[in-house]
């Protein structure tokens, strides 16, 4: 008995924990609430909260939120998978290859300067204005973050490490799958968050492409008609739908990670 109350009590207050977060997001909307209930601003510029959840209520009964949040994450999981993948690649070889390395580093360290919106003229003469330039658009953003990452952990795992796999007798490819990946996943993961959430920054700058579903279409078709409203909806929704799929990538990833012995591995 005492230690189911031990165990529900634990419980508890993780979740006190964890719904504090939700504190200053209430905080925001109460004091915007309270702004536009005194109309200190032009509602037809900064619609009341209420308003833009009467939107987004509005746009979940006829159907049109779901075809929009399903087309837009539909390209986020593409897009995100494609440049994950491509950079776990490059990144492993360059971490482990001194030649690849010096072969490749400077040539996507330049990439890496060039401006998302810059890539789009390009996309669309190669790929067309459909899927295929919105989700090469999403996995270049994709890409670097996981490549830096898992390329720079790779490289700076602690010698001694090494040094112990190899009086153990392991040869280079067990050095590399048992000591040398496993001491940079944690940055590799660190990697792969934040690689999602330029994905979901990507996939606006994807839409603008002649898309004619998905929140970053509501975007412009808020801003073509005036609403804003929809604007704001719409950045809710991005806002939501990023933190969800962060929260559900942690969750995935901290069993890989329950091994370190650290003291902030309480929370996403």
């Amino acid at each position: 008995m005492n230690r189911a109350l031990t165990t529900l009590r634990l419980q508890a207050a993780q979740l006190l924990s964890r719904s504090r977060g939700l504190l200053l997001p209430f905080l925001i909307l109460l004091v915007w609430q309270l702004i536009q209930a005194h109309q200190l601003l032009p509602t037809n510029l900064l619609p009341t909260p209420s308003q833009v959840l009467q939107t987004i209520a509005s746009l979940a009964s006829s159907g049109e939120l779901l075809d929009h949040v399903a087309i837009t994450s539909w390209r986020v999981v593409q897009g995100f998978l494609l440049g994950g993948l491509t950079a776990t690649a490059l990144g492993c070889i360059a971490g482990v290859s001194p030649t690849a390395r010096h072969l490749l580093d400077p040539l996507l360290q330049s990439l890496r300067n060039i401006p998302s919106l810059a890539w789009v003229p390009l996309f669309i003469l190669w790929l067309g204005i459909y899927e295929p330039s919105k989700v090469a658009l999403i996995a270049v953003g994709a890409f670097f973050p996981i490549y830096l990452s898992l390329s720079e952990a790779l490289l700076n795992v602690d010698r001694k490490l090494v040094e112990v796999g190899r009086m153990a007798g392991f040869r280079r490819p067990e050095l590399v799958l048992r000591i040398l990946i496993p001491a940079a996943l944690p940055e590799y993961i660190t990697g792969l968050r934040g690689s999602l959430g330029l994905a979901w920054m990507f996939v606006v700058a994807a839409e603008v492409m002649g898309a004619s579903k998905g929140l970053g279409f509501l975007l412009i078709d808020g801003q073509t008609t005036g609403r804003a409203s929809l604007i704001l909806a719409s950045i809710l929704m991005f806002a939501v739908l990023g933190k969800l799929s962060d929260t559900l990538l942690w969750l995935l990833s901290h069993r890989l990670l329950l091994w370190q012995d650290s003291h902030s591995l309480q929370g996403a």
